[in-house]
C-alpha cells in the first residue's frame, strides 16, 4: 500500500500488517517507533526492530531514533511533577477509621478458661496448617492484584501516550492499534492473502483479497459506475458443489466507495457480482457482471 495524505495534507501512515516481522519486511521500521518507545511490543519484537534499525541506512536510523525520543518526550510532558502528601493525611485517615472492638471483660476472660480447662490441658495448639493456607492465600491475591494493576496501567498508559502522540502529529500509535482491530485489515494484511483483480461490465474493476486463514474476503470496487436506477449490485458465492449461489448483500451507489467483508468462503469456488432490483433477489440474473475465483 502507498502513503496517503489527510484532509489537512499531512502524510499518514500505510496500513500495518498483522505482525511486526511483516511491517519490518516491507521497510516500515520508521512507523513502528511510537509503539518501540511505548514498550508496546514483546521481547523478541524488540530485538528483531533492533536489529533491522543496526543495519538500517543511516537516514532511515535517524528517522527511527528521532520518532522514539519524540514519543518518549511527549509522553513524560504529558505528567507533572508528583507531589508530596500533606503532613497531616495519616492523622486525618486514622481518626475516619472506626473505634476499635471493646476488649473482653473478666466475665467473658474466665468463661474462657473455664472451657479451657473442661477441654483438658493436653488439647493440642491450633494447627498451623490452616493459618499457612491463609498466609499463602492472602500473598496470591496480592500476586494477582499486582499483575492486574500493572496490566490496567500498562494499557492505561498506552492509550494516554497514543493520544499524545498524535496530538503532535504522531500517528503512529494509533494506526497500528486502529488497523489491529480493523475485521478489513486483518484479511487484506494476512500472511497469507492473495489478491485477483478483474474487470466489471460497464467499467471499473473489483479487487477481490482472499485469506484462507481468515475464512473471508475483502472486495473493493475502482471506477465501477453507479447501477442503474431501480437496480443495485449483489455478490454471490458460487459453492463448488454446484449448488445454489448464496447471497453475501447488496451495493448501491453510496457503497461501491467502501470496502465489503464477505464470510464464510471455505466451501465457495468463486464470488460473482450481479445486477438485481432494489432489495435483492433470490437467485442471481445472469450474466454476472464480474466474477473472481477464490481457489481456496
Amino acid at each position: 500500500m502507498t502513503d496517503t495524505n489527510d484532509s489537512r495534507g499531512r502524510q499518514l501512515p500505510r496500513a500495518f500488517a498483522a505482525d511486526i516481522s511483516t511491517d519490518l519486511a516491507a521497510g516500515r521500521a520508521v512507523e513502528l517507533a511510537e509503539i518501540y518507545a511505548l514498550d508496546a511490543i514483546s521481547d523478541a519484537e524488540r530485538e528483531a526492530i533492533d536489529a533491522y534499525v543496526s543495519g538500517a541506512p543511516e537516514a532511515e536510523r535517524q528517522s527511527f531514533n528521532d520518532r522514539v525520543r519524540q514519543a518518549r518526550e511527549t509522553l513524560a510532558m504529558s505528567f507533572t511533577a508528583e507531589e508530596e502528601p500533606p503532613a497531616d493525611l495519616f492523622a486525618r485517615i486514622a481518626a475516619q477509621l472506626p473505634a476499635a472492638a471493646p476488649a473482653a471483660g473478666p466475665a467473658r476472660a474466665h468463661a474462657a478458661t473455664a472451657e479451657t480447662i473442661v477441654a483438658g490441658a493436653s488439647a493440642a495448639p491450633p494447627a498451623a496448617e490452616p493459618a499457612a493456607a491463609a498466609d499463602e492465600l492472602s500473598a496470591a491475591r496480592q500476586r494477582r492484584e499486582v499483575r492486574r494493576r500493572t496490566s490496567g496501567l500498562r494499557n492505561w498508559l498506552i492509550g494516554v501516550a497514543a493520544a499524545a502522540v498524535i496530538a503532535l502529529g504522531g500517528v503512529g500509535v494509533g494506526a497500528y492499534v486502529a488497523n489491529q482491530n480493523d475485521p478489513f485489515n486483518q484479511v487484506i494484511e494476512a500472511q497469507d492473502a492473495r489478491q485477483a483483480t478483474v474487470d466489471v461490465n460497464g467499467g471499473g474493476t473489483a479487487t477481490v483479497s482472499i485469506s484462507p486463514s481468515h475464512d473471508a474476503l475483502v472486495v473493493r470496487m475502482k471506477d465501477v459506475p453507479p447501477p442503474p436506477a431501480g437496480k443495485v449490485y449483489q455478490m454471490w458465492l458460487i459453492p463448488k458443489d454446484g449448488s445454489t449461489p448464496v447471497s453475501q448483500g447488496l451495493m448501491d451507489a453510496e457503497a461501491l466507495s467502501k470496502p465489503a467483508l464477505v464470510k464464510g468462503i471455505g466451501s465457495a469456488a468463486s464470488l460473482g457480482i450481479t445486477v438485481e432490483p432494489v432489495g435483492g433477489s433470490a437467485t442471481p440474473t445472469l450474466p454476472t457482471v464480474a466474477a473472481a475465483p477464490l481457489n481456496t
